[in-house]
This record gives C-alpha cells, structure tokens and sequence, in this order.
C-alpha cells in the first residue's frame, strides 16, 4: 500500500490544469480556464477548470473533480492506479508500507504472472507480424474476416506457432520460470513433464483487464481447422489474476468511449467486439459465451447504468439475450435488447454494411427488454397456459426492478399491450416481492442492494400510482445543508452560546446543524452527508482547517467529488463579482434550511402515519396510538408552518 506520506505528497504536487491539459485543450477565461468536456459531446466549451481550486467541473454532465478523481474517471482506473499515475508523472517515488511475508509472497507470485503475459503478449505479437507463419497464416486469417491492421494493433492480436513446446522453451530461455509459464495457463506438463502449449497453431485474442494488464488469452482455431471441431476457441484456465466470470473482453479499448457516450453494447464475442469498433461503435465489450456475472455487472456501472444487448436473431441469440437479464434489472442497470436479423452475428452485419448503415440499424430497432419479452413470449401464443406462464416470466423480471417509477410504467404499459387488468398483475409482482425477500432471509443474504418494496394495490382499470412520499424535497434540503457546511463549515455564526452547564461558546455552521438536527434525533437520508456533517463538527473546528479544501481533498473519492459539485457555482465569478456571505446571512439561511428540514421530516412521518393507521384497521389499540402521534405531530406541524411563514393547516 501506498503510505499516507506519498499520497500527500502527490496531492501537493499535482496540479489541476497540468493533468487536464493532457487531454483537453484549455482556453485561459478569467481566473479559470475553459475546455470541451471530455466526458460528453458538446460544442460550447462548459468544462471549467480552477487553478485556485484546484478542481475541474462540466456544468453540462456534472463530472470533474480534484485531479485524482479526474484521473479516475477519465482513464477508467482505480484510486492507487490514479496515484501512480500521478506520481509517474511528477516523478514522485512511491513509498509504500511494510508487506508481511506471505503478502510479500503473494503480490511477487501475481507479478510475476503479469510479467509472464506481458511476455506472451510480445511474442504472439512479434510471431504474427515478424515470422513467415505469422504473416501467411495468422495475418491472412485476420485479414480474410475483414479485420484492419490498425484494429489489428489496437487489441494487440498475435498468432501462435504450431510447435507445442515453442513457447516454453522460448520462454526459459529468457530466464523465466516454468511454475509461473504453468500457472498463467499458456503451457500444461503432458505426462513426461514437458510444457505444452495451450494455444499453439491458433490467432490469439489477448484479455487486457481494466487497468491495462494482460490477465489472459483466448486462442482461435483457423477456419481451415475447425471443421468438426466443437471447440473452436480455447481460453486461459481461472487463475490468480484471470477469472472468466470478472473479465469482459474488450473493457480495456472501451471504457472512455463508454462512459462518454453513457451506454454499452453487450456481445457474444471477441470478433463482435473488433468489428463494431471498425465500425465506429467503440463502447462494447463481449462476456464470451458465461453467463453474466454480478462482479461484471458491477464492473459496467463504474462507467455507465445503460446496457444494450446485442446478438444475432436465431434461437441462439435470442437465448443469449434472455440470460442474466433479470439480474441486470436487479442491479439497477437500464436494459435494450437488439436483435439482428436471422443468419447475422455483429460481426458479420458490420461486414455487410457501412458504419453509418450499422449505427442507423441500432438506433431504428433498439428496445426495451421488457417490450421484447412480452413480444417474444406472447406473440401468437394461444395456449393459455402458455401464456400464463409467459406472463408470469415478464411480471417476475418487472418485479426486479429497483426504480418504483419505472417498475409502475413498465408493469402498466405491459398491461395494455397484453390485455390483462394492472391490479392482477400488481397482486402477482407483489408475490414474486414478497416471495424474494422471503428467500434472502432465508439465505441469510447480507447484500447492500434496498430491498424492493411493493407496489400499493389499486382499484380495477385504475392506473397504478408511484409510492409518493417527500424523499426528493427532503434530498433537496440535505443537499443544501451539506453545501452550505462544505463552502463555510467553519465559519463562526453564533458567539458565546450558552450550553447546559451553564458555559459559554461558539457556533460554527457545522456545529449549529449538529446541535440543531441532534436535538430532534434527525439523520440525513445520505449517508455520505452525516459523514460530512459529522466530520465538519470534529475537525474544521479547531487549527483553522478550510472545511472546502478539507473536504475536496477527502481521502474518500465519493466525499471529494460530493465536494467538488457542491462547492462549484453555477457560474465561474471573478473573485471581485462573488457574491459577500456575511454572518446574518449565513445566519438566516442555517436557520431556514433546519425549519425546512424538520418541515420535511414531520410531512413524511404524518404520511407514513396516515398509511399505517389504513393498515392496523383491524387493531384498536394501534389504531388509537396512532391517531395520538399523527395528532401531536399535525399540531408540531402546524406550529412550524406558522414560524416558517406559511399557514397550511392539514
């Protein structure tokens, strides 16, 4: 690990405009300067860069940050890699604490499995490019499906020769050992101990993982080879540093196209991916014939919560597409389905069609999944039993969805399409619910995921309604809350309060929310926002500590860029034209922000009562305790109404 010394040391040293110049061109625009974001399209230069700051912000996507969280986001990498990459850089030396011994062990064995690739990787390369096989056989193959050398050279293709024991011996002559040539799974010992090569007389498809390591391969037989061969395709067996089920083909090459464009194509396999990059599209990766993975899943909404999937229209394809899809609802991804038409794989469609021929095709027959289920599954079926079990499949992966908004469109806009009456259709999502929380508790599953709440019932042919509360008003005023502790947290608004022991002392803006919101026992709905209340308390009290820089520069990337966004104005002033925040105004507006908080709060409780009291109709004992809060807190209500200003009376 990287000791807290270095990184400080790093985050001195890195300076904002330095690290954004490398991959926008920047104009000079006041104080700051200005660039095209790189993280959308636009044409008008929003992408606003402040050296006094030391932060960057798109006022059109809203990403930027501190230059590690832009490094992060940019290059697609993890926090440690945004800090060796700044410390390359800058050419800081890295000083990282003391491994234990089978730390130690463990973290030589992984590096010298990446070195073990990192070496296949050069000489499947330099075999395809440099060797007469390589260029009669391997190349002709690559060129044959229409694969450019550019394309070529960007996924780092190679070829393997047909002598099996080539590699090995290549390999320990160059000093490398032959446990780490086994473990990687290039080689296997056949039963005279010899070292034999796994994908020799095959074109070689390298698995570059996210953060530019080599983690595997894929090797293909050439087309003269695989007839009546089930196996055209060989791939690196699990390893240390190689599972199938964590990797997705072609992330590497993606992930800054897909997370500017905010969406990803999924497909079966590695020429799929090629040739929609030749195409033009470039954020698509491939799962390679598994079935999707949580970890996978995880891994794509680093960069984007919008996933198409795209396979060819046979059975095959249409199998392909329904697999793992209830699980990517589930995680809250937003899913399309594209078919091809019968007979065409992405692959060959590209090669039948311009680019622009192929990006037209997507855009005109993308759907969503659930539109595509409920066609696939119902289209001309008669059978009513059939169909009920059609039904039940597409109301079950509704039932998934995370989002109570769009769950109620989709189960209302299938309800129209098939014909069947919503309230039976809520009645039976609400048993696919109930049925998955029962089965998590008995699983004992500890998963961080919210659990699904069900949908209210509804009177017959009426439209099923949202699960309406004020969590977004009260989201709002959080934010606002947190804002105003992140740019004057340390400010002193209150002076010689007094305390319960009859002392005296000073409020800070953060200490009068602390003291204001714990006097109610009131938390925010954020998390990440009573962590930045609590810490303002603590630390941007004392030493004269900047709750604005302590905060942007937070060692937590989420609470840094919370900051960064918070602290940005809507638009970039000079130092001279910023708005004056005096003591009264600060004052004022603390004072309003904790009346509207607890106006909030005391709305939602008296709605939860309301629905609470139609649910213990049957109870009389609940019922009357119930009447008794909703009465104290309609009369709190009330009084908080009068003192904000406003006289609603419930």
């Amino acid at each position: 690990m990287i000791d807290r010394q270095t990184v400080e040391k790093i985050k001195d040293a890195a300076n904002i405009v330095d690290v954004v110049s490398e991959f926008v061109t920047l104009r000079k625009s006041g104080a700051s300067y200005k660039g095209l974001c790189p993280f959308h399209n636009e044409k008008t230069p929003s992408f606003t860069v402040s050296p006094s700051r030391n932060t960057c912000h798109c006022f059109g996507c809203g990403k930027g940050g501190t230059p590690i969280t832009f490094i992060m986001e940019h290059e697609q990498m993890t926090y440690p890699e945004a800090l060796r990459w700044l410390a390359n850089k800058y050419h800081i030396e890295i000083v990282e604490r003391e491994l234990s011994d089978a730390e130690k062990e463990e973290q030589s064995n992984r590096e010298s499995m990446f070195i073990i690739n990192e070496f296949a990787l050069k000489y499947f390369q330099d075999t395809l490019h440099n060797t007469p096989d390589g260029v009669a056989i391997g190349m002709q193959y690559f060129r044959q499906r229409g694969i450019r050398d550019d394309i070529i050279r960007e996924f780092q293709l190679g070829f393997d020769p047909n002598d099996r024991l080539a590699f090995a011996r290549t390999a320990q002559q160059k000093g490398y050992k032959p446990e780490f040539i086994e473990k990687v799974g290039i080689c296997y010992k056949n039963e005279r101990g010899e070292l034999i090569d796994r994908y020799a007389g095959r074109v070689i498809f390298p698995w570059i993982g996210v953060s530019g390591k080599v983690v595997g391969f894929g090797g293909r037989k050439l087309d003269a080879a695989t007839k009546g061969v089930q196996q055209k395709y060989v791939n690196s067996p699990d390893s240390d540093i190689y599972h199938k089920d964590r990797e997705l083909y072609g992330l590497y090459q993606a992930k800054r196209d897909i997370a500017k464009e905010d969406c990803v194509y999924m497909v079966e396999g590695y020429t799929d991916v090629i040739a929609m990059h030749q195409a033009g599209i470039k954020n698509v990766v491939a799962n390679s014939g598994t079935a999707l993975s949580l970890h996978q899943i995880h891994i794509l909404r680093r960069f984007t919560q919008n996933i198409i999937l795209l396979y060819d229209g046979d059975s095959a394809g249409i199998h392909a597409a329904l697999r793992g899809t209830d699980m990517l609802l589930a995680e809250g991804m937003n899913l399309k389905v594209l078919l091809l038409p019968d007979g065409d794989d992405p692959d060959s469609f590209a090669r039948k069609h311009t680019a622009s021929d192929f990006k037209q095709y997507i855009e005109e027959h993308q759907t969503d999944f659930i539109q595509f289920k409920t066609d696939l599954l119902l289209r001309n079926e008669r059978d009513p039993l059939k169909r009920s079990e059609a039904i039940n499949s597409i109301v079950k992966s509704i039932s998934v969805v995370q989002n109570p908004i769009l769950r109620d469109t989709y189960l209302h806009d299938c309800a129209q399409r098939i014909g069947i009456n919503e309230a039976t259709l809520i009645n039976q999502m609400n048993r696919f619910i109930r049925d998955a929380k029962d089965n998590k508790q008995q699983g004992g599953d500890n998963s961080e995921q919210q659990p699904i709440q069900e949908t209210p019932a509804v009177e017959q042919g009426a439209r099923t309604p949202g699960i309406t509360d004020n969590t977004g008003a009260s989201e709002k005023v959080e934010r606002m809350i947190v804002q105003m502790i992140i740019r004057y947290g340390e400010q002193v608004i209150f002076e010689n309060v007094e305390t319960e022991d009859g002392k005296t002392m000073n409020l800070t803006v953060a200490q009068f929310f602390a003291f204001n919101l714990g006097e109610d026992g009131l938390r925010f709905i954020n998390e990440l926002f009573n962590r930045i209340l609590d810490e303002a308390t603590e630390k941007c009290t004392e030493n004269g500590t900047k709750a604005e820089t302590y905060f942007i520069n937070h060692e937590d990337i989420k609470i840094s860029q919370i900051a960064v966004e918070l602290s940005e104005d809507q638009f970039h002033l000079t130092e001279s034209r910023q708005p004056r925040m005096d003591v009264e105004t600060l004052q004022q507006q603390a004072m309003h922000l904790v009346l509207d908080f607890r106006m909030d709060y005391l709305d939602k409780r008296l709605k939860e009562i309301r629905k609470e009291i139609a649910n213990a109709q049957n109870n009389a004992e609940r019922t009357r305790e119930l009447m008794t809060e909703f009465m104290e807190k309609s009369q709190m209500r009330n009084a908080l109404a009068t003192k904000i200003g406003s006289n609603i009376i419930l």
